[in-house]
Formats: C-alpha cells, sequence, structure tokens
C-alpha cells in the first residue's frame, strides 16, 4: 500500500511537471506571435524600470544600425536619417513599410527580417529615448523664408514644432542631406518614397524653396 501511495504522489508529481511545463510553453508561444505593436503597447504600459529595460534591450538590438545610425540615433552619414527622437509608433511603421516594399532600399528590407517583433518593438523605444541634436550648419536669412513654407505646407502633418507623431516623422535637427533627397524624391516621384499626401505638399511647396525649407529644419532644436 505504501509503494503504490509513493508511486502515486511521483506520478502525479509528474504530471503537475509536466502541466506546468505546457503552460509555460504556451506562453512563450503566444509572446512569439504577438506583433511588434502588442510588444511595444506591454513596454509603454510597463514599469519605468521595465521601460529602461527594454531601451537597453534596444540599444544591443540595434548595434548593426547604429554603423549608420550613429549609437544614439544620430546619424554619421548626412544622406542617413536621424532615428534619435522619432515617435516610437512612427518607427515601427518605417520597420513596415521597409518590409512591405512601400519604402525601397534593399539593404534595410533585408535588416528589417533580421530583428524578431519584440526586437522591433525594443528598437524604437530606444531611438525615441535619445536625445537630438541640430544636425544643420549655422542658419542664414533662407530658415526664415524656410519657416514660413513649413507654416504653410507641413505644419498641418508635422506639427508646429516639427517634432511629428506617430504618423508622422520628426523633422526637427534631421540631416539636411536626408531631408533634401526626400523632399526632391517625393517631388518627382522616384518610387523610393510612396505617400501621394507629401508629393501633393512637396508639390505645393515647389523645388526652388525645398532649400529653405531644408536649412529651417536642419538647424530646428
Amino acid at each position: 500500500m505504501e509503494q503504490r501511495a509513493t508511486r502515486g504522489n511521483g506520478v502525479r508529481s509528474l504530471l503537475r511537471r509536466i502541466a506546468c511545463g505546457l503552460g509555460m510553453m504556451a506562453l512563450s508561444v503566444a509572446a512569439l506571435a504577438d506583433t511588434p505593436r502588442e510588444h511595444l503597447d506591454r513596454i509603454v504600459k510597463g514599469r519605468p524600470a521595465d521601460q529602461k529595460a527594454a531601451q537597453d534591450a534596444g540599444r544591443k538590438a540595434s548595434f548593426f544600425c547604429a554603423n549608420c545610425h550613429g549609437e544614439g540615433g544620430m546619424s554619421k552619414y548626412a544622406e542617413v536619417p536621424n532615428l534619435a527622437g522619432q515617435h516610437p509608433i512612427y518607427v515601427l511603421g518605417q520597420i513596415d513599410a521597409f518590409l512591405a516594399g512601400k519604402r525601397k532600399d534593399a539593404f534595410m528590407q533585408g535588416l528589417m527580417k533580421v530583428l524578431s517583433a519584440e526586437e522591433k518593438a525594443q528598437v524604437s523605444v530606444f531611438y525615441a529615448a535619445q536625445a537630438v541634436m541640430p544636425a544643420g550648419t549655422p542658419s542664414t536669412a533662407r530658415a526664415a523664408e524656410g519657416r514660413d513654407h513649413f507654416e504653410r505646407h507641413c505644419v498641418r502633418c508635422h506639427g508646429a514644432d516639427a517634432r511629428g507623431g506617430e504618423n508622422f516623422p520628426r523633422l526637427a535637427g534631421q540631416q539636411p542631406e536626408y531631408l533634401r533627397r526626400s523632399l526632391q524624391r517625393y517631388l518627382k516621384v522616384s518610387g523610393e518614397r510612396i505617400y501621394p499626401p507629401m508629393t501633393a505638399a512637396v508639390s505645393g511647396l515647389g523645388e526652388k524653396n525645398i532649400e529653405a525649407v531644408v536649412e529651417y529644419l536642419a538647424n530646428l532644436r
């Protein structure tokens, strides 16, 4: 009798361990199935310590990005955008745009495929938390002219301070050459950037006024 009782206890203990293991496996599978946005929502709603941990993980996950975008999201190259201070939801949207082919860059499209859903969210909160320094040179009189054009054609989406939001990028302090190239690509519908409202806005701005807007934004704090 005692042996049967001991054996029964052992079987029950084994079944509990199996059930626990299956439960943990189910949680892991569910976590893997979460979208980047779901991971991001959990990070944003989490404790400050958890948010800091996610930012630290994002710094590690973005180690290869730092070769071009800089360790703190301030670009090393004039034609590469700053990511510092961008809204995390906007960053996730651009990752999706590369994966979906809405933004054309073979290198970036390949790189985005390497990141897991959780890493995409972590990278986005890391860059959002980084400080931004104006990327431009000392401004000239054209900057004031550029401000007027910006307020007329761009402020509705990018905001009065050009800091953007969930759906539109921060332009304040952005790399001037990157701004210049992006505006030209929208204007000429070259295929690298596809967004009809931007093409309409830049067409209204006019090619001759692009340089003034670039100078204003690149020097904006």
